[in-house]
């Protein structure tokens, strides 16, 4: 069995802060740049990149909250103020150095590199793998997009950014997700088709917002299980290939 290994990542060794989960491997392989939630880099988020690892990704968590100035281990009390303050395109320039950071690896075929984002972090991927056709593939749990205006903390709807997308796409939602209710989805998915891409959409009618998350008030166990293999096998065909 392939070892993995895991550690913290530092800005004065690393270039970046976060997290990285990866196989004990010399060649090039898939990686997956995963783009935290609003209550930052947890536990949860670095369980989830060692079970990619096992997987055979490369799996980078970069801790956006603190590569913007905010160091802290973790920003579980402070993150939604943080959103709030925060223009996306700041949040898309710190992503953009963990996606840099990720390319530069020794152990990381950049022509096979993906994108996983939950919560906020869907809402901001969609920006940044617009911004970025190099990725290869991307996935967004219960992306929190609202029916709102444009703002100079949110200039651009994920909506119009969903349309410029040039990867194929999964998105996952619940029902009763209170962020992104049912017609925001809608058009979200319209968005999506409007790409070009391949897009798989799974809609679970009994699902919460953060459904996946086990620090989540709405994560469901057996919903969690439910959607993993979906996303891996996703990702499989678009970054592995069929063997897996």
């Amino acid at each position: 069995m392939t070892r993995i290994i895991t550690r913290g990542l530092k800005e004065d060794k690393d270039g970046i802060e976060g997290y990285i989960a990866h196989p004990d491997r010399a060649e090039k392989g898939p990686a997956l740049l995963m783009i935290h939630q609003h209550s930052g880099l947890t536990g949860y988020l670095k369980t989830a990149a060692y079970k990619f690892a096992q997987l055979g990704y490369t799996a980078v968590v970069p801790n956006l909250y603190h590569m913007l100035g905010y160091p802290a281990e973790q920003h579980i009390d402070k993150g939604t103020e943080i959103q709030n303050k925060t223009p996306d395109p700041d949040f898309v320039r710190v992503i953009d150095r963990g996606w840099r950071y990720c390319l530069s690896r020794s152990d990381v075929d950049g022509a096979r590199v993906g994108v996983v984002g939950y919560c906020m972090g869907g809402r901001l991927g969609i920006h940044f793998v617009a911004a970025t056709p190099a990725a290869r593939a991307f996935v967004a749990y219960y992306p929190s997009v609202r029916d709102e205006q444009p703002t100079k903390i949110r200039p651009r709807h994920p909506c119009d950014a969903a349309r410029e997308i040039k990867c194929p796409s999964m998105i996952l939602y619940g029902g009763h997700d209170q962020h992104s209710t049912f017609p925001v989805q809608q058009r979200v998915m319209e968005s999506f088709h409007a790409n070009g891409q391949s897009l798989e959409w799974h809609y679970f009618h009994f699902g919460y917002h953060g459904f996946a998350s086990t620090e989540s008030d709405g994560y469901n166990p057996y919903l969690a299980d439910l959607v993993w293999p979906l996303v891996t096998e996703f990702l499989g065909r678009e970054l592995i290939g069929p063997a897996l």
